[in-house]
């Protein structure tokens, strides 16, 4: 009996040995840890999830949602992330002191959804001059009005601004303390629909400057290539799916931000989706209009005119298109 029960157990011992070995020579199956912010194109993410295009693509993809944007591009920073959403120009900040990231996919481009709104006496960029302004300073609606001004001969000194958040300035704006304001979606399209401002001028007017990323640490990109790469090939899913079915698409990204599906759409018509086609182009050398290399001066411009990076970075070394041919290659 004992000799019997000893054997058992030594078969039983070599089993699990031998199951823990062949555990230990599999690889770990990888998973990226990717930041999202409540703007559409990033949301989006969510909508990849919900149909299941990670799964598709066989890419491991946990989305971790920021109530607080800036705080995930410290996050990306800190290397508590292995991909981040956020802009071309915040990505310019950690690129100029030497962080290894890239952007590897656009997502999206503003194309409406910011806007100079101002009052019905307002009706042209020479009515604005000596009128008051708020916005949130430093912010992309900081970024809308000095390229406004800039394209229509008009420079800060012109005019006077108010630093208030946007909720604050879209209510500055709406109680007439101030002649105009700089706000995106919802307040945009609240104040157009309350009869009491109209836009001057939007992002549609400034196309391409303001670019909405995927950007990842350059370790993840050598490690976990496969997991982005089939994350992309998800986005080529997912805004098809946008496009083509909104209304469904629109109720998984209104329930992930806490608004009805109805207030949510509104954000869709301002929002330029992104194909991988167009991302060949975006990601492309200065050649391609609006691509990223195109922009990059500008933007980076505006931030060192304003102290927000005291040197302007290579670009090109912020910027991988390889992941997105790969996955165009392959979809």
């Amino acid at each position: 009996m004992t000799s019997t029960f000893s054997h058992c157990l030594s078969r039983l011992i070599a089993l699990v040995l031998a199951a823990a070995l062949f555990c230990l020579s599999k690889p770990a199956f990888a998973e990226v840890k990717v930041g999202v912010s409540d703007w559409p194109g990033w949301v989006a993410w969510y909508v990849a999830e919900k149909n299941g295009y990670f799964k598709k693509y066989g890419a491991k993809v946990k989305l971790v949602w920021f109530a607080n944007y800036t705080d995930s591009i410290s996050a990306l920073s800190a290397g508590q992330l292995d991909a981040n959403c956020q802009t071309w120009s915040d990505t310019m900040a950690p690129l100029s002191k030497n962080v290894p990231i890239k952007a590897i996919l656009v997502n999206d481009n503003s194309d409406g959804n910011d806007a100079l709104i101002v009052n019905p006496g307002i009706k042209s960029f020479a009515d604005l001059k000596g009128k008051t302004i708020a916005l949130e300073q430093y912010s992309i609606s900081h970024f809308v009005l000095a390229t406004a001004l800039s394209k229509n001969g008009l420079t800060f000194n012109d005019i006077k601004t108010v630093n208030l958040s946007a909720g604050d300035a879209a209510a500055a704006f709406l109680s007439g303390r101030v002649d105009a304001t700089v706000v995106w979606n919802p307040w945009v399209n609240n104040i157009q629909s309350s009869g009491k401002g109209s836009a001057l001028f939007t992002s549609k007017d400034m196309p391409g400057l303001i670019p909405d990323l995927l950007v990842a640490r350059v370790k993840a990109i050598e490690t976990h290539r496969a997991e982005l790469v089939g994350m992309i090939k998800a986005w080529q899913d997912t805004q098809r799916f946008i496009r083509e079915q909104p209304d469904q698409a629109v109720t998984v990204m209104a329930k992930v931000v806490g608004m009805k599906p109805d207030a949510y759409k509104v954000f869709l018509p301002g929002t330029r989706f992104f194909t991988l086609e167009d991302n060949l182009k975006a990601l492309g050398p200065a050649g391609e209009t609006n691509s990223l290399a195109a922009v990059g001066p500008t933007i980076a411009a505006f931030l060192k005119d304003n102290r927000l990076i005291d040197s302007v970075p290579d670009l090109a070394v912020g910027v991988d298109a390889s992941l997105v041919a790969e996955a165009l290659a392959a979809h």
